[in-house]
């Protein structure tokens, strides 16, 4: 029988007692606090981190019965609770009230249940006292802070200013925490994007930051083995391996992969491949800085480790943020250089990603590129490689007068990646080979095509660079015809000057 799948759904309590399916992820729960006390987790969006605080919320509050057949449920002591301060600054109204008066509205909500009559009126004032008179009357505090950056994230590119005053704000709010130990159990806190030294947690130095530990890898999403043992029904039905093409592939430490909760869950509801997560937010802010920077080549990015977690709400970096967000993830690490190779988690991602960048370079509505694409792969799956001209000139004439005019070879070279990125079939660009570089590698079921650019120069000279670095010749033993083309487009008439192609033969 098929499941219900809790998609969007982030409280346990509902998932356990309305019998939606749950992935049992409560053996990272234990480790969590039999190993620590203070600690950071930064996910995406939509990926399990409110689940995961409400798990925690639930075992602090001993409700034994929702916790029935996991891991965790001979493990726990029944009969002793904790006191739980839990908030969400998803859901608190900081853009309604303002974040201090938003802050206070909620310490005042969790003290009522307590039964507790607050003083204080400054917010760190008011939190030391809750959290001071639950540990006198009721046991050690659990504080679970859930996106802790949300009024942060909100004003990013938009609101500068605010976002600074809301980081000096919550800065001043989680202060209070360290001189607090005494009266504390745990401290959990998750959010986007990943703090760096110098910020809202800096006087709270004691924060475990679990990110990229290799313990808590897979302590939200999905790994393979979770979805063998979880979802055997539906494995039966769909090709697992197509499925984790679309929704695989984020990895924190380059050891265990997951899926995306998310999208995985959508999709078996649905029975339809498509883009659940990405659908659920568009990330413009990343497009436009993305714009500004003169970036749209995001496979195997090299960053150094202490650039990755860099986050400055001045000066903001977009690979750092990237990742943070989801829209990259780790492919490898080299601990001898610290250096971290980032890529598109799946296919999910990059297509969605290229296809809002190429609308946005090219000023046109999103999807306008796939049905040109659409058309290059009917032409190169047919070998009708003459008329590939005719369509690159057509988009290429689609494109604002205006943008030519102040854009420079980088929106040129931009154009022509984004479109063939999103063929959506075997894809490289800029390719590196033992004896150069090759621009667009693409490889379909009869042909194996390899295409160089030239800007003002010539289609011969493109060819013949092919042919010289033997860009083909790993392909040689495949059963495949294998095609050059060289291609040169002209900045002074906007489109293909020339075009060539040649079929290599052994």
């Amino acid at each position: 029988m098929i499941q219900k799948y809790p998609v969007g759904i982030q409280d346990f309590g509902e998932i356990r007692n309305n019998g939606y399916m749950y992935v049992d992820k409560t053996a990272f729960i234990y480790q969590l606090i039999e190993e620590g006390k203070y600690y950071f987790l930064s996910r995406p969006r939509r990926f399990g981190k409110s689940l995961f605080i409400s798990t925690l919320e639930c075992l602090f509050l001993a409700q034994r019965e929702l916790f029935k057949g996991l891991f965790i449920e001979d493990k726990w002591t029944w009969g002793q609770t904790n006191p739980v301060i839990r908030i969400s600054f998803s859901n608190i109204g900081h853009k309604e009230k303002g974040l201090t008066k938003a802050i206070s509205d909620e310490l005042d909500n969790i003290a009522n249940k307590y039964d507790i009559q607050l003083t204080e009126e400054v917010i760190s004032g008011k939190f030391k006292e809750l959290i001071e008179i639950l540990a006198k009357t009721k046991g050690k505090v659990v504080v679970l802070i859930d996106e802790y950056d949300k009024p942060i994230i909100d004003y990013l590119g938009v609101q500068t200013k605010l976002a600074l005053e809301n980081r000096d704000t919550m800065k001043a709010f989680y202060s209070i925490l360290k001189d607090a130990d005494p009266h504390l159990k745990l401290v959990f806190i998750t959010g986007v994007s990943k703090f760096s030294r110098v910020s809202i947690f800096s006087d709270l130095n004691n924060l475990d930051d679990i990110t990229i530990d290799y313990r808590f890898g897979a302590c939200c999403g999905i790994t393979e083995q979770e979805l063998e043992a979880n979802f055997r029904e539906e494995l039966k039905i769909f090709d697992k391996q197509e499925v984790k093409e679309w929704y695989n592939g984020y990895t924190w430490d380059t050891e265990i992969s997951v899926y995306n909760p998310f999208s995985l869950l959508s999709f078996f509801r649905k029975k339809k491949f498509q883009n659940y997560w990405f659908e659920t937010g568009t990330p413009t802010f990343l497009i436009k800085l993305a714009q500004k920077t003169h970036l749209y080549n995001f496979e195997e990015i090299e960053i150094g480790a202490n650039a990755l977690s860099a986050y400055d709400i001045e000066k903001l970096e977009l690979i750092p943020l990237m990742f943070q967000t989801g829209y990259l993830t780790v492919k490898s690490y080299s601990p001898m250089s610290d250096v971290y190779v980032l890529s598109y988690p799946n296919k999910e991602v990059k297509k969605s990603y290229v296809d809002v960048l190429m609308s946005a370079y090219s000023q046109n509505d999103a999807g306008y590129g796939a049905v040109y694409v659409d058309k290059i792969r009917q032409l190169l799956e047919k070998g009708e490689i003459d008329r590939l001209e005719g369509i690159l000139n057509t988009i290429f004439k689609s494109l604002p007068y205006e943008l030519w005019q102040r854009e420079n070879e980088h929106f040129y070279h931009a154009i022509i990646h984004l479109t063939f990125t999103l063929l959506g079939v075997y894809i490289q660009s800029e390719v590196q080979t033992s004896d150069g570089r090759m621009d667009a590698l693409i490889r379909l079921q009869e042909y194996v095509y390899c295409i160089e650019f030239k800007l003002d120069e010539s289609a011969e000279k493109a060819l013949q660079q092919i042919k010289d670095k033997g860009y083909l010749e790993p392909f040689l033993q495949d059963d495949k015809k294998l095609i050059a083309i060289g291609i040169n487009f002209s900045s002074e008439t906007k489109k293909v000057a020339e075009l060539q192609w040649e079929e290599i033969r052994d």
